[in-house]
């Protein structure tokens, strides 16, 4: 019996995932305006540390073992940004799509759809704050090594380089894959998994140069600091693009279906 009840908490079925998560959400609307603020900035200070470690490696790699090989390898560094989030208990705009809507499923949605749009305005704004303050203070002449502005450049161009329709599936896809991202963590009851699935979808989010709003805007933002030949136009029509697309992969694709698939089981 205890063997079986372990295997549960390890490997928790849909209804306890969500659960879990229409707990985590309801506290989430409930919270105060300077800690939703505050978990954001912080999100953004993670995600910027992911970055450099990116560029670290890439740069550091790239003269021994050729682009290719220093791509995968800063990918996989930039999944630390991730761990980072988790363990921190950051929150980036698109976790903050499954867990708040499963939150609204307490009979009180009315009173907190206001609360729902209040927090997908102050997330993404201040990711975007926490990130720039770091990218400010980093991309000043030689605070990093020397070089390392190279891998950031590049992946902002190869962002840059891509048309419209690219760019949108792209953050689709991005969107789904931190979203169902938040539903394997909040599935989990110890940290390590936690730690293991962060970094893994951190590395996917890397390897494939996806349009994330917050990852992708800040490799845009620190990729100009270093003199990528782009405007801040399309630093801001990408975020409004990429935002509307992680919000079509993220909700349509994953959030709607895992929540189904969490009431029909507790049913």
């Amino acid at each position: 019996m205890g063997g079986a009840e372990s295997a549960d908490r390890l490997i928790p079925e849909p209804e306890t995932i969500y659960k879990r998560t229409r707990e985590e959400g309801k506290r989430r609307l409930r919270r105060p305006l300077l800690e939703e603020m505050s978990t954001a900035l912080a999100a953004g200070f993670d995600i910027v540390g992911g970055i450099v470690v990116l560029a670290l490696l890439s740069a550091q790699l790239q003269h021994h073992f050729g682009t290719e090989v220093a791509h995968v390898a800063g990918a996989l560094g930039f999944g630390i940004g991730f761990v980072f989030l988790i363990v921190g208990r950051g929150e980036l705009f698109t976790e903050n799509f499954l867990v708040p809507i499963a939150g609204l499923d307490d009979g009180e949605a009315n009173r907190m759809w206001r609360n729902l749009l209040k927090l997908w305005t102050i997330s993404p704004l201040f990711n975007v704050i926490g990130g720039l303050l770091l990218i400010l203070i980093l991309s000043t002449h030689s605070v990093l090594p020397y070089g390392s502005g190279g891998p950031i450049e590049n992946a902002a161009m190869k962002i840059h380089a891509n048309g419209v329709l690219a760019l949108f599936l792209s953050a689709v896809f991005a969107g789904a894959l931190i979203t169902a991202m938040t539903w394997f963590v909040e599935g989990q009851a110890t940290m390590m998994p936690r730690i293991v699935i962060a970094w893994i979808c951190g590395a996917i989010l890397a390897l494939g140069n996806f349009n994330h709003v917050i990852v992708v805007t800040l490799e845009l933002i620190f990729g100009y600091r270093y003199g990528a030949h782009f405007n801040w136009a399309f630093i801001a029509g990408n975020f409004g693009l990429a935002a509307a697309g992680n919000l079509v992969g993220g909700v349509g694709l994953i959030t709607l279906n895992r929540l189904t698939q969490g009431r029909a089981g507790s049913s």
